[in-house]
């Protein structure tokens, strides 16, 4: 049963389809007419309209049992209401434990008997390797002494439950005839393995045998463990409680002992499991070997969900494409990693388009207020603050007047915060461990590369840009247009005021770059995820310290690019326009933008990155890289939740309910371990080897 992983962004419980519609996929798979009525059979239900047991050589007695799921009569045929009422039930909150409570309701009269609950049971997998016992004191105590008794659908789901674990101990009694109370290290991993298959990750499968360090394992070691697992995701609730809501701070076993007391029944060895587990998994992860847990040691929710992953991952943003480059991150060879830059550098290249447009006027007013000097020339006080400048601006030059100069910004832009983002997300990758955490230096490193490698496209940019934007101040003269500019000042010309910018830009990004990814994940939600308003906010937040803490590097840069005009100052370089500025104008001088600067920088780069995140979200490649975290939301899934969330939604005619029906069949599986066989039996005569999955 292939599962994907993305869930729409729907409401938690499906809509249901309407019956006109119903009716058309209804009829397109009934394969057999009776009375002048349509009915699906077996197999037009579960193999050609569900996609389920496509092989050949299928267990007819499987898919038998899945379609009289929906087949409520018993009679072997699934009739249009069925379809419909079918429908229904999979769009009810509870609609796994129902669906499993039709599955073993083998005369549809709402109730299970013993003999529908050992029909069903006898024919499972987990069965035929580890056999339970149906005269049992447990059977009694559910179904009578005389096992006569009738089970309604609210005592079935507590069957159900209890059975799972009943079965688990009754494997270990079988394992220990002597009634030691132990059993070797083997016969618990195949008890594991057979039992609880449905809650094994393939770390916590092949480390089986090595928690228990060889030795053997009691029954109180086995209940704990086998309610480990069963608990995975209220522990993780209990860590989220010790670290108030972080999934990268670092907690000692004392830590979680100490939360749990408030939140659970959680014991002390269940605890100890954990560590020991999550220190085995992790060790073969890495080294392929495992060491002994230290009592200190500490553990992060990487190392949870690496025993118990996540029930489903919700992408609250439609993926308008979803393509996976690479299996796993092992595939991923140069060439790949070069794809992945460029993507990064295309997205980047748009996202800083529309960020620099949308604060455009702010840009120019910020500039205009830099440029302006005192007392080095005669009436030089154009503007008295930067709202004065900006209603002048527009008073004398229009509204257009505000994007002087934006197509050459947006010509440069689009490389320059591209290859900012770029190699800003580059060298994190290469500091990320496998648990997706990164040393704060290395964060601050990774922004200082990615402000220093942005100065190649900034640097013309800038001289170019701010020419055009100080144009607009001389009243005479004729228009100054961008390639006028660049002729004039040559290659070297446009790299003038370089170390400046140097300046200026390094010291941002390494501040601007850590702060947002630490206060964007202060802003996520329980679930780890970040609207885009959250984004957008945490991008604004991080633009106000660096854009306001590098304001004299940008005053300095900005006086080298421009042109004086009689009667001003000149400068030589960064050092010579420092002493110059601080001995005519004083330390102020040095300030002077700062507010326009931070209410330019703060949304641009706000709306930069939430844009350059969303394209990431819309338009999904994995190439087995890091992924922006607070993408998706882990989420602890109610089971119709996790029906939708697993389905892949290949098959347009699953409408309505129908688009939980295969996850749900499988949650059956899985949740309560009742696989049953996939092949045997033989095929009916004229069956079908294929099934159709869309309309023609």
């Amino acid at each position: 049963m292939p599962l994907s992983k993305s869930l729409p962004n729907t409401p938690s419980l499906l809509k249901r389809a309407g019956t006109d519609k119903l009716r058309e996929v209804f009829l397109k798979y009934a394969s057999l007419q009776k009375n002048g009525e349509h009915y699906m059979t077996s197999e037009d239900f579960v193999r050609k309209f569900l996609g389920l047991f496509t092989e050949s050589a299928f267990n007819d007695e499987s898919v038998r049992l899945l379609a009289g799921i929906a087949d409520t009569s018993k009679d072997g045929l699934i009739s249009f209401s069925e379809f419909q009422a079918f429908e229904g039930l999979l769009c009810k909150p509870d609609a796994l434990y129902r669906t499993a409570f039709q599955l073993f309701d083998r005369k549809g009269n709402g109730t299970v008997s013993f003999a529908d609950f050992a029909e069903v049971v006898q024919k499972t997998e987990l069965h035929s390797k580890i056999p339970f016992s149906l005269d049992g004191p447990f059977i009694k105590r559910y179904f009578g002494d005389k096992k006569q008794r009738l089970i309604n659908y609210a005592e079935f789901t507590q069957l159900l439950h209890d059975f799972h674990e009943e079965h688990a101990m009754e494997a270990f009694r079988t394992r220990d005839p002597a009634g030691t109370g132990f059993i070797s290290p083997l016969d618990f991993q195949d008890i594991i393995v057979k039992v609880k298959r449905h809650l094994l990750t393939p770390g916590v499968k092949d480390n089986l045998v090595s928690v228990t360090e060889g030795h053997k394992v009691s029954f109180p070691y086995f209940m704990a463990f086998t309610s480990l697992l069963n608990n995975m995701e209220l522990i993780k609730q209990v860590y989220l409680h010790a670290t108030e809501g972080s999934r990268t701070d670092m907690v000692t076993k004392d830590q979680i002992l100490q939360a749990a007391q408030t939140m659970s029944q959680i014991t002390p060895l269940e605890v100890d499991i954990l560590f020991d587990l999550a220190g085995a998994v992790h060790q073969a992860g890495w080294w392929k070997r495992r060491r002994k847990i230290a009592p200190n040691s500490r553990i992060d929710y990487s190392d949870l969900s690496n025993i118990a992953p996540e029930h489903y991952t919700k992408h609250i943003t439609p993926r308008l494409a979803d393509i996976k480059v690479v299996e796993s991150a092992a595939n991923r060879s140069a060439f790949i990693q070069i794809l992945e830059s460029s993507y990064r550098f295309t997205l980047g290249s748009f996202a800083g388009a529309v960020g620099a447009t949308v604060v455009y006027p702010i840009d120019l007013v910020k500039t205009r207020m830099q440029n302006q000097r005192a007392g080095s020339y005669i009436g030089e006080v154009a503007y008295r603050n930067s709202w004065d400048c900006f209603k002048k601006v527009i008073r004398h030059e229009g509204v257009l007047g505000l994007y002087r100069g934006l197509l050459p910004q947006l010509l440069g832009v689009a490389p320059e915060k591209a290859i900012k983002l770029t190699m800003n997300d580059l060298v994190r990758d290469k500091f990320t461990d496998k648990k997706g955490n990164i040393p704060t230096w290395a964060e601050v490193l990774a922004g200082g590369v990615a402000g220093g490698s942005q100065v190649v496209f900034t640097n013309p940019l800038e001289i170019v840009k701010i020419r055009l934007q100080v144009a607009g101040e001389i009243a005479s003269g004729s228009k100054i247009r961008a390639w006028s500019v660049v002729k004039e000042l040559g290659l070297f010309g446009l790299y003038k005021g370089a170390r400046a910018c140097l300046l200026r830009d390094v010291p941002f990004s390494a501040i601007y770059f850590p702060t947002y990814a630490h206060v964007k994940a202060m802003m996520a939600d329980k679930d780890g995820y970040n609207h885009p308003l959250t984004l957008l906010a945490a991008g604004a937040i991080a633009g106000v310290p660096a854009a306001s803490l590098v304001t004299p590097a940008d005053v300095i840069k900005t006086r080298l690019q421009v042109v004086a005009r009689s009667g001003q100052t000149t400068y030589t370089g960064v050092w010579d326009a420092t002493k110059k500025i601080m001995a005519e104008e004083g330390p102020r001088a040095f300030w002077k933008g700062t507010a326009a600067r931070v209410f330019r920088s703060s949304p641009q780069f706000g709306v930069t990155l939430v844009t350059y995140e969303l394209l990431q979200r819309l338009f999904y490649v994995d190439f087995g890289g890091s992924q922006p975290k607070g993408s998706e939301a882990h989420k602890i899934a109610s089971p119709i939740e996790t029906a939708a969330a697993k389905t892949t939604f290949e098959n347009l005619d699953h409408i309505g309910g129908y688009r939980a029906a295969v996850p749900l069949l499988a949650g059956v599986e899985s949740k309560f371990g009742l696989y049953l066989p996939r092949f045997g039996r033989g095929v009916a005569a004229g069956t079908p080897t294929t099934t159709t999955t869309t309309g023609s």
